[in-house]
């Protein structure tokens, strides 16, 4: 994404930043697994489920406030996945967000914790934001689904069940869809519950919307395996390369450099179909525009 970031991502992300601090309880702040666990999730990051997360939510005219413990947990979901996909027993990174990794800062014992620690708490502020809001039962039941067997973690199994393999397109568009995809429609799709429970269900804009993710999803995937072999290490953050050298299936180790760019082109040309169909039916999208466009150009 652009250091240039445009004054109204750079909103969002300041609400989300200013949260992240506060998810331990401070009596916590000196154990050795929350500093792990905050060593990682204040590390940087783009914050791009958090932010997709509001920018929907003000599109439906939601209250923010009603939205922030899913977005902070969607967000330490997010964290703990990175934490323990570079253990050792996983992908045995060195390097994340320009920094150490967590179990090479911490100790892989520590890492694990944190992982652990991290997504335990997520649960405790989806539960907190239902106790506040009720009808946002039907918003945490979708993001347990998303975060678990079914859509991460899933995803995750699939990708380490598939090294040295070769597997078919279906198979690594599901892997992706899970992976990676999984927490992005929760971003999106979360607020759409929330939207729902105290309106009429709406099926065309759910449709649209779950569109919309679905190919951001999809669209920031095959951008991070075209830039492990574009991209300037020291701009990217994390280790590059990887993907070969672990002997992952990937958009790019499957179908070559440039058909991954068709591919990320045709991916983004269906995202802003989805936005136009939006406009159509009522819905200001020039800031979820622009943020995808942020993303199909990012250089990290």
């Amino acid at each position: 994404m652009s250091e240039k970031i445009s004054f109204f991502v750079k909103k969002y992300q300041d609400r989300i930043e200013g949260l992240l601090p506060g998810v331990f309880p401070e009596d916590l702040s000196s154990d050795a697994t929350v500093i792990a666990s905050m060593y990682s999730l204040l590390a940087g990051g783009k914050r791009i489920r958090p932010v997709l997360m509001y920018m929907i939510a003000d599109m439906l005219g939601l209250d923010l406030e009603v939205v922030d413990d899913f977005a902070v947990a969607i967000e330490m979901i997010h964290t703990y996945s990175l934490i323990h996909d570079d253990l050792p027993c996983m992908d045995n990174d060195t390097l994340r967000r320009g920094k150490p990794t967590c179990h090479v800062a911490n100790g892989e014992a520590f890492a694990l914790l944190a992982g652990d620690a991290l997504q335990n708490r997520a649960f405790e502020r989806v539960f907190e934001a239902v106790k506040k809001y009720p009808y946002a039962i039907d918003a945490a039941q979708y993001f347990a689904r998303n975060a678990g067997i079914y859509g991460m973690i899933g995803g995750q199994s699939i990708d380490l069940s598939s090294e040295g393999k070769k597997i078919d397109t279906n198979r690594l568009c599901e892997l992706h869809e899970k992976k990676t995809g999984a927490l992005i429609n929760a971003s999106c799709l979360i607020p759409y519950y929330i939207y729902a429970s105290k309106n009429a269900e709406d099926k065309v804009l759910h449709d649209l919307i779950l569109r919309f993710s679905a190919g951001t999803g999809l669209g920031f995937q095959i951008k991070d395996d075209l830039l492990d072999v574009q991209a300037d290490e020291s701009i990217l953050g994390k280790s590059t390369g990887k993907d070969a050298r672990d002997e992952k299936s990937t958009f790019v180790t499957v179908f070559g450099e440039s058909n991954a760019q068709k591919m990320l082109d045709d991916t983004y040309s269906d995202v802003f179909d989805a936005l136009d169909e939006l406009k159509k039916i009522g819905y200001d999208v020039a800031n979820l525009r622009q943020f995808s466009q942020l993303l199909q150009n990012r250089v990290q």
